[in-house]
């Protein structure tokens, strides 16, 4: 099994109108995950910030001995990443907003540079809830790449945690794959038998992908492959939106030749404009 579990996640919290909401999620998060929790503020420390926060936790009734509270000053992009690193979080969860063109504080631009750079996997919250909302149906991508697997398993690991109903395993194909001049009804058939040949083909690799994880994970959880033709990135992304899917699940890197990790436009895509909640996954052994 590629996938670690998340045992430490951080939340880097901002006294925004949205806190109460976040706090109770992130909260929930470490118990359904049975995790550590850590808060980070970026900004100044008061009494009465500090007063306001401590009542908001007891408010969650989460165990104390799994939660601690940091408050450090600095530049909200590298004080929450070199944060991830000096507590070796597995998981960091950021308050986002669904287009990125309106920036705010924590949110927008910074949560889309955090995921860039967090040495971890992050969790963007569109939807924070004082009341849970379930995660009924997880999408994640079944790229042929070689960080795909780790990702599905992710899902799966946290589809079990979350009670999840159903996860969708989509693999992007593009047209080009299947680029045939059609103008007549036989150019048709052509271009339709090698659709489906493509399709047949990648739904047989994305099972071998399930099939390499554990039964004690995918026991009870129901699952499918789809295959969608369009751009990479976009397409997904699309795609959850359309099936209203609670949750995105996405490679964090990608390899090109000598190993170069790189932040792939799938993403690019994805940030511009949340479809839902994206969990990214980032793969710690590859640094």
């Amino acid at each position: 099994m590629l996938f670690q579990p998340f045992k430490t996640l951080l939340f880097g919290f901002a006294f925004s109108p949205s806190l109460r909401a976040n706090v109770y999620e992130a909260t929930r998060l470490a118990q359904y995950f049975n995790a550590a929790l850590i808060f980070v503020h970026v900004g100044q420390k008061t009494p009465k910030k500090e007063v306001e926060f401590q009542q908001l936790l007891r408010a969650c009734q989460t165990k104390s001995d799994q939660v601690q509270t940091y408050w450090k000053e600095g530049d909200p992009i590298t004080t929450l990443a070199g944060a991830c690193k000096e507590f070796d979080v597995d998981l960091l969860l950021l308050g986002a907003l669904k287009r990125e063109n309106v920036v705010k504080y924590y949110l927008g631009s910074i949560a889309r540079k955090l995921t860039r750079q967090a040495p971890c996997s992050v969790l963007l919250m569109l939807k924070p809830s004082i009341d849970r909302s379930p995660c009924k149906h997880i999408v994640v991508n079944g790229f042929d790449s070689p960080q795909t697997q780790e990702t599905v398993e992710a899902a799966f690991h946290v589809g079990k945690a979350l009670a999840s109903d159903k996860i969708t395993v989509v693999e992007e194909i593009s047209e080009s794959r299947v680029a045939v001049s059609v103008n007549d009804d036989r150019s048709l058939r052509l271009a339709t038998l090698r659709k489906e040949k493509i399709d047949r083909k990648e739904k047989i690799r994305v099972t071998d992908i399930i099939k390499k994880i554990p039964n004690s994970v995918t026991d009870g959880l129901k699952y499918e492959t789809q295959s969608v033709f369009g751009r990479r990135g976009y397409s997904i992304g699309h795609y959850a939106k359309v099936v209203r899917a609670d949750l995105l699940v996405m490679n964090a890197q990608e390899e090109q030749r000598f190993y170069h990790r790189f932040f792939p436009r799938d993403l690019e895509h994805i940030l511009a404009e949340l479809p839902t909640d994206v969990l990214i996954i980032h793969s710690k052994k590859n640094g």
